[in-house]
Parts: C-alpha cells; structure tokens; sequence
C-alpha cells in the first residue's frame, strides 16, 4: 500500500514560533529517552486537567498522544521489487476452530511478502461477520541477528476466511528453519494485545 506524499496544509509559516516548534522536538525526543519509548497513555484525569490548564480540548490532547504511540506508521516505506521466487512454508496453527497458516513466502530483492491466513467453521452471515469485532495481527521475525521491519499491509475476507499481508524487509533467508514468524494478535491496530501469539 503506497503512501501518499505529505503536502503541507498551508504555505504560511510564522517564523516567529520556530523556536518553540524546535524545544517541542526535542521535549518529544527526551519523552521517549525517559520512557525508553514506551510511554503508555495519559488517564482520562489527566488529559481532562490539562485540557483545563491549557485551554484545549480533550480530543485534540488524546489525539495527540495517540500521535506519540503510532510513530512507526511514519517510517519509510519498502516497497518490493525484483521478484524472485516463492518459498514453500506449509505450516499452520489451530486454535479455538481457527487455522492458521502460511502456505509460501514470496521473496523479491529488497523484501519478503508473507500472507497469514485464517479459516474457520462459521455459523455468522455476512452482516454478523461485518458487525463483530475484527482482531489484528502483527509480525516478527525471531531467530535471526538480523533485524527485520515487519510491516502489516492489511487484509481482507469473509465469512470463514480472511488474509493478512506483511512486507518483511531485508528479505528474509530462503532457509526458513533459521527463523520462526511469531503473530501476536491485538484487538485493534496500535491498541494493547490479547495474549494470543502463535509461531509459525
């Protein structure tokens, strides 16, 4: 999924706030030093306090720590190129009537292409299957010195069957018995996991 480029939303810059533009910078850069960049959320308490204090509204400021959390949605994006070939993996999980597998890795030069997929028995119809509350999935690599950037695509499905797609950069070793694919699962993108992890 390619990234739009960012246009600025106005020309004007006053030059006067510039250098409080930079000490926000570099407060942000200290928060994340001291939090060794896991910060948490502030409580409904303190978010209300401040909104008060500092003459905000509370959606701006929850918003905007929101913003803090989600700072890995901004790195450069890798596209693949220069296919190479597909890599049979054949391996799968089960749990609770869900299979899971991930039948091939699609490798290219510069990124690997992994599809996780998910099957079940289900007794929903569609408009049940839309109304119900949709996990997520992340990637990682373990086993490796490596350090992969795993990045979800997104997915997609229906009833009984949906796919996950994560773009692995470097590529990863055709020697698939030098690593495991770890999936962690989250009730929503960027939010706090379920617990439920799986290796494949």
């Amino acid at each position: 999924m390619k990234r739009m480029p960012f246009e600025p939303p106005t020309e004007h810059y006053n030059k006067h706030i510039e250098e409080i533009d930079e000490q926000i910078c570099n407060l942000i850069k200290k928060r994340k030093e001291i939090s060794v960049n896991n910060p948490g959320f502030p409580t409904k308490q303190l978010i209300t306090d401040w909104s008060i204090k500092y003459n905000f509204y509370e959606d701006f400021l929850n918003g905007v720590f929101a913003h803090f959390l989600n700072e890995d949605m901004y790195k450069p994006v890798v596209e693949p190129i220069g296919y190479l070939k597909n890599i049979p993996i054949l391996k799968s999980f089960e749990n609770n009537d869900i299979f899971y597998s991930v039948t091939f890795i699609r490798q290219f030069e510069n990124a690997s292409v992994v599809h996780l997929n998910m099957d079940s028995i289900s007794t929903s119809d569609v408009f049940e299957w839309h109304q119900k509350e949709h996990t997520h999935f992340e990637l990682s690599v373990e086993g490796e010195e490596t350090h992969y950037d795993c990045r979800n695509e997104g997915g997609g499905g229906t009833v009984g069957h949906e796919t996950f797609t994560f773009i692995v950069s470097p590529a990863l070793p055709d020697d698939i018995s030098t690593y495991k694919l770890v999936f962690k699962e989250y009730k929503m993108r960027f939010q706090k996991p379920t617990g439920f992890e799986f290796v494949i």
